[in-house]
């Protein structure tokens, strides 16, 4: 078992569901909390990149 806790936005209610996110040997793990066995794991200058990408609306056009 990992020692690491999940965690989920301030913004998400406890029954809403949301992206996860936590660190686990170095890496940076992410899972849709209503599919929690798919977990997609980067590295974490990848994940701050797209962090900062995401905040400076880099993806906005893929909105629907």
């Amino acid at each position: 078992m990992h020692s690491s806790v999940w965690q989920k936005s301030s913004f998400s209610s406890s029954s809403d569901e949301c992206v996860e996110v936590r660190t686990v040997a170095g890496l940076v793990e992410l899972r849709e909390s209503d599919c929690s066995e798919a977990i997609v794991r980067t590295a974490p200058a990848k994940f701050a990149g797209f962090l900062l990408g995401a905040k400076a609306g880099e993806f906005d056009h893929h909105a629907t």
